[in-house]
């Protein structure tokens, strides 16, 4: 019997353009879960390099790594921070 052998799979790992960022972000905030969205900054700051977003926002890497998880509880102003760093806007569609 062969066994299956199984790695860790990261979304940091497979998101190299703009697009796929944007993209990414947006299927988070279509869902409307608020640890999901913290959780998807994670990753694309992550996959950026969480250092330089921690540079970039003033903010701690480790308190930043917090933040942005599935268990953080990031404020309005530090989702804000990250999304600047990332070179993301925000925007509102009339739906």
């Amino acid at each position: 019997m062969n066994k299956l052998e199984t790695f860790p799979w990261d979304a940091a790992d497979h998101l190299e353009t703009k697009e796929d960022v944007a993209a990414y972000l947006e299927a988070a905030l279509e869902d409307g879960d608020p640890a999901l969205v913290a959780a998807v900054l994670g990753d694309i700051a992550r996959s950026k390099g969480m250092t330089n977003i921690a540079r970039e926002t003033g903010l701690g890497r480790e308190s930043l790594y917090k933040a942005l998880s599935s268990e953080g509880n990031s404020e309005f102003v530090t989702v804000l921070k990250v999304v600047k760093a990332l070179g993301l806007r925000l925007q509102v569609v009339a739906g």
